[in-house]
């Protein structure tokens, strides 16, 4: 009865091998993230520090440059000086990989624009090394910019959505 009740609290207890080679896996490959989950336990390990954004401050003072051409919008023409920032805030890619707005080609977004979120509200998945992660948005509020295209390659920091704060 004393193996029966050794083998229960195993059971019950983290793996900490698994654990292990879980983040020398996560190293190796670069990966922040990680949700796993059976019918027994359940675990989220994030790598690294979380992205928190916040509004830049006014230089104190600019550095002299040598007189630099304005630049350029896509259409060629110059930006304005006084151009304004977008409102709103971004949910940032956690890792590289690809970005996927649905969790199959054949189903709806994930979310499109006007959808309202909360901070446990799934947006999209970034695939790396066959691993499928799904982001959450962090963060409560409206979505009103889809900044990254279904299949893009994203980066480590990129913006993937604009949205309004709730």
């Amino acid at each position: 009865m004393a193996k029966s009740q050794d083998a229960d609290s195993a059971a019950e207890s983290f793996d900490l091998d698994r654990l292990r080679r879980l983040f020398s896996m996560m190293d190796k490959f670069g990966v922040t993230e990680v949700n796993l989950q059976n019918d027994v336990e359940s675990w989220r390990i994030r790598r690294g520090p979380r992205q928190v954004m916040v509004p830049a401050a006014e230089p104190v003072s600019q550095p002299a440059v040598a007189a630099a051409p304005p630049a350029a919008t896509a259409s060629g023409a110059p930006a304005p000086a006084n151009a304004e920032k977008p409102a709103g805030i971004t949910i940032n890619a956690p890792t590289v990989g690809t970005f996927y707005n649905r969790p199959t080609p054949d189903d709806e977004p994930f979310v499109t624009v006007g959808a309202t979120v909360k901070p446990d509200t799934v947006v999209c998945l970034i695939e790396a090394m066959k691993v499928f992660n799904q982001i959450t948005a962090e963060k409560s509020g409206r979505i009103v910019e889809v900044l990254v295209e279904n299949g893009d390659a994203v980066e480590f920091g990129q913006p993937l959505f604009r949205i309004e704060p709730a």
